[in-house]
């Protein structure tokens, strides 16, 4: 097309408009932080105190404003982050336009473009196939057929699909939000949700407070109202104290901003979070499988050394022996020899021993191929081609077969077709070249057998009868930070499996290399039980082994849902377009950012960096947000517990609620709003572990009942000891004390293990709270005034012993109810 072609596109709308987002639109974060259900109730509350009075009782809505004001700030920051790391990451396929291809974003492409498709190109919109070279597109995330379909001129493609093998190019003939997959909201690239834990586990919490606030507030106004006979405005002041209290509203809050500052922080170190959840996930994971190439070791390749062979006939095997003996059958006696017919016949060659020529197959082979793999690619540094050679077909590489090949025209004339591929795949079990092959696996190298076919390229059992030629013996390049990030995950017990499509022996030479445990006992992934008849047979493999080869990309997938139906939760890193099923089914998917366009569309996680060092930093990044909500929700449900403990007291009682609104907006900014702020976002290494509403209702509802008996226990004392007008503001200092040290001494508790400034941050909170008391006008702003000695040294005194409760309440609730 040309210029003028597509801007007549553009100014049409034939353009290819869906949005790429990384996160949410900008309109998402506000109205997710705005229009809340306890946003709503407070709102409610806040507006009925603008009407009876005074402002200082409706303080807590100028904190909900501030909180929610806090919460977008970050989750835009979060949002600033994530799309420029997507831009970087973002699929950018190769259009031609003017006479030369070029690569443009997604969003640039318009109707009628001609784009040209590779090994891991993803298919970005639909459209109609022009040329193919071996073109195969993989269909499943769309249909869910596994196999990989040949395309052939005329034959449509769809949007969300991916090559796996060959190359070629179409034409986009649907754009926008007429492509199949916009309509279908594409399963490969759609911002999939990742389980999180918490967020289920605070909206259950939500969804129990909800309940218990309706019954709670009409007893509370029904009893001032009509046991107590308290005026109208007073009673709704007291019903709307003991109701604001027990809303959790920071904890979402906190959550969201944990969230968001771990994707900032990450973003900073070229981690693309594609979901904030993700983060979350990862520090969940039991078992992290990891493809060895690109992941333990870099993507390039060298030659270090070419083999040739004897040229020993394979055809002097019987071919349907050597199959029958794969299955463990004993061949037919009907069946004819292979070397029989005249189709298995040795080609009448003389050269194959001649080092030089075999270079200049492997030159032409590489040669044949416009996108070559790393293994190629190795071959093609070492062996440039000299151009003599004349491809007629070729077959690409693919991960299922593990070989690809070329016929060709020599410059003699001779025509001759070549596989390059793996050995133990291309020969018999019994072949004599494997034990040479299996020696240099052993050693960590890669070996790739050149062999010559004897059937046509487009024959489906090309690779029966080859005649082996030439091992080409490939050094891979280890990443250096590989063995300090496999010990990390060994430190933190999670497993590592290593999954390849490589040689089993090679892949546990790799991985022994590294360090990891396990590695000297690789497992060939032919020779595991099918996951359709033997689930348990292959999760029980899998728990046993450490390092596996020769892996097809349905096994990888196959794998990772036996070992979720084990009770782990897997991580798989890869990235390869056959790592993409195994990824989109694992609970996290981390591909690297030089990945292919379809393994970075379904990861959760991208590293941008290629650095298998980062996944740590994820891992310590989620622990640090699991750990720390964790904290401050047990701080925030304490506060609930004993908010719902007072206003069934003193429903049962029949005497007025002990607190103005101010005041518990006072004690929750001190005992819990600010510290639970610096408590979320603080360093914490612990190991994340499950059953997060168990964990914290153990400690919350222990904590609550008893700072809600203290302190209406304190309250009753003073009802006892103050007597005549002003004696409801003093009883209510006398209980407004007892309740702050006894909360203060849950966040002591909370702030452990202690660092300085955990111990300043407490010791702040108790400081603000003295200069209240101490401050005449804080005193008149916030209605308290403790009156004489004697009463609020005995609210000090019940503090002290709820404190002493508290503490051998936690040693116990440790020792009895462990996480």
């Amino acid at each position: 097309m040309t210029s003028a072609e597509v801007a007549e596109r553009v100014g049409r709308g034939e353009i290819n408009d869906v949005p790429v987002r990384s996160s949410r639109s900008v309109g998402e974060i506000v109205r997710a932080n705005v229009f809340t259900r306890f946003n709503a109730i407070i709102g409610v509350l806040f507006a009925i105190i603008l009407v009876v009075g005074p402002i200082q009782d409706g303080l807590f809505g100028f904190v909900i404003v501030a909180n929610t004001g806090i919460g977008i700030v970050q989750e835009l920051r979060a949002k600033r982050t994530l799309d420029k790391l997507a831009v970087i990451g973002e699929a950018q396929p190769t259009v031609r336009r003017d006479g030369t291809a070029s690569r443009i974003p997604t969003s640039e492409v318009v109707l009628d473009d001609v784009i040209e498709l590779g090994p891991g190109d993803k298919v970005v919109v639909d459209g109609e196939v022009v040329e193919t070279d071996g073109l195969e597109i993989d269909e499943s995330l769309l249909t869910g057929e596994a196999d990989p379909v040949v395309k052939k001129p005329g034959d449509a493609v769809m949007s969300g699909s991916f090559v796996v093998a060959g190359g070629g190019a179409f034409t986009a003939t649907k754009v926008g939000r007429h492509a199949y997959a916009a309509q279908l909201a594409d399963e490969a690239s759609r911002f999939t949700l990742v389980h999180s834990e918490l967020r289920t586990g605070i909206s259950r919490i939500l969804k129990y407070v909800t309940w218990m606030m309706i019954p709670t507030a009409l007893g509370l106004i029904l009893s001032h109202l009509l046991t107590l006979g308290l005026p109208g405005d007073a009673a709704i002041r007291r019903m709307v104290a003991g109701i604001v209290p027990m809303i959790p509203e920071g904890l979402v809050l906190l959550t969201s901003v944990a969230f968001a500052i771990g994707v900032i922080r990450l973003g900073r170190k070229q981690c693309l979070v594609q979901e904030l959840p993700a983060i979350e996930g990862l520090a969940r994971v039991d078992v992290v499988c990891l493809d060895k190439t690109g992941t333990l070791t870099e993507g390039g390749m060298d030659v270090c050394d070419l083999r040739v062979l004897n040229g020993t006939d394979v055809s002097a095997v019987d071919a349907s022996a050597v199959d029958a003996s794969a299955v463990g059958e004993q061949p037919s006696a009907e069946e004819p020899a292979a070397h029989d017919s005249p189709a298995h016949h040795s080609p009448p060659y003389d050269s194959s021993a001649d080092e030089p020529y075999v270079q200049q197959v492997l030159g032409a082979l590489g040669e044949a191929d416009p996108r070559p793999n790393a293994s190629l690619q190795a071959v093609i540094d070492a062996y440039p081609a000299d151009g003599s050679w004349r491809c007629t077909q070729s077959l690409p590489f693919s991960s299922a077969r593990k070989y690809s090949g070329a016929s060709f025209n020599d410059p003699h004339g001779e025509s001759s077709t070549w596989l390059l591929g793996a050995p133990d795949v291309l020969l018999p079990p019994t072949h004599p070249a494997l034990a040479e092959t299996d020696d240099l696996n052993a050693q960590g190298l890669r070996v790739l057998l050149l062999a010559r076919a004897t059937r046509e390229l487009d024959d489906p059992e090309v690779a029966r009868d080859v005649h082996p030629t030439a091992l080409v013996v490939l050094e891979q390049r280890l990443r250096p930070d590989a063995p300090d990030t496999l010990r990390y995950f060994a430190e933190q017990r999670v497993h590592a499996k290593v999954i390849s499509g490589d040689n089993a022996v090679s892949v546990g030479a790799v991985a022994g290399k590294l360090g990891l445990p396990g590695a000297d006992a690789p497992v060939d992934a032919r020779r595991l039980p099918q996951l359709a008849t033997e689930r348990d047979a292959l999760a029980a493999s899998l728990d046993e082994g450490t390092v596996f080869g020769r892996v097809t990309p349905q096994q990888k997938r196959d794998m990772v849902g036996a070992l979720q139906a084990r009770g782990h939760t897997v991580a798989m890193t890869g990235d390869g377009v056959n790592d993409v099923l195994a990824l989109k089914d694992a609970d996290i998917g981390v591909s690297m950012g030089s990945g292919s366009e379809a393994t970075r569309a379904v990861a959760q996680i991208v590293l941008l960096n290629n650095s298998f060092a980062t996944l740590p930093s994820v891992v310590a990044e989620g622990r640090r947000v699991i750990g720390n909500i964790t904290r401050v929700a047990t701080l925030f449900l304490t506060k609930t517990v004993y908010s719902v403990l007072l206003a069934i007291l003193v429903a049962c009682w029949q005497i007025p609620y002990p607190y103005l609104p101010r005041h518990l907006t006072l004690l929750s900014t001190l005992t819990i709003g600010v510290p639970a702020f610096f408590l979320a976002l603080a360093p914490n290494k612990e190991r994340a572990r499950p059953h997060f509403v168990r964990r914290v209702m153990r400690y919350a509802v222990p904590s609550g009942l008893i700072t809600g008996l203290a302190a209406f226990a304190t309250y009753l004392l003073a009802r006892a000891h103050y007597t005549g007008p002003g004696s409801l503001a003093a009883e209510t200092s006398a209980a407004t004390l007892t309740l702050f040290l006894t909360a203060l001494w849950v966040l002591a508790i909370i702030a452990r293990p202690y660092t300085w400034w955990r111990i300043a941050l407490v010791l702040t909170m108790a400081m603000a709270f003295l200069v209240v008391l101490a401050t005449p006008w804080l005193q008149t702003f916030f209605d308290l005034r403790l009156v004489g000695t004697t009463m609020p040294w005995t609210a000090v005194a019940i503090a002290v012993v709820a404190s002493a409760l508290l503490e051998l309440t936690w040693r116990w609730v440790a020792d009895r109810f462990p996480a």
